[in-house]
């Protein structure tokens, strides 16, 4: 099983809209594709949050060749969607993981 990660910075004055959208709008609209399995949304802790409030969202998948799919058909659409209602107002950085052993 793979794990495509995004982490995001959000500014404080815009993390409460950005939450809701996320958990409403964004995150359901992804998983609509198909192509991902199950997601986590989490919160980092022990963090400065005076610079923004980070998150990481998780999408696992099973086959590198969703992933690819999302990517070429998917991925620029919905970072074109983050990216104009939240300009200037995140940071943002993708990994993407392979899981070697997770437990039950």
């Amino acid at each position: 099983m793979y794990l495509y990660n995004v982490t995001v910075k959000i500014d404080p004055e815009k993390h409460d809209d950005w939450l809701h959208w996320m958990q409403s709008v964004h995150i359901p609209d992804v998983m609509k594709t198909g192509l991902f399995e199950q997601y986590r949304l989490c919160k980092l802790l022990e963090q400065d949050e005076s610079g923004g409030i980070t998150y990481a969202v998780q999408y696992l998948f099973n086959n590198m060749a969703d992933y690819f799919t999302y990517q070429q058909q998917f991925a620029p659409h919905f970072q074109q969607q983050h990216a104009e209602r939240y300009r200037n107002h995140f940071v943002a950085f993708r990994t993407l993981l392979r899981i070697v052993a997770e437990s039950g």
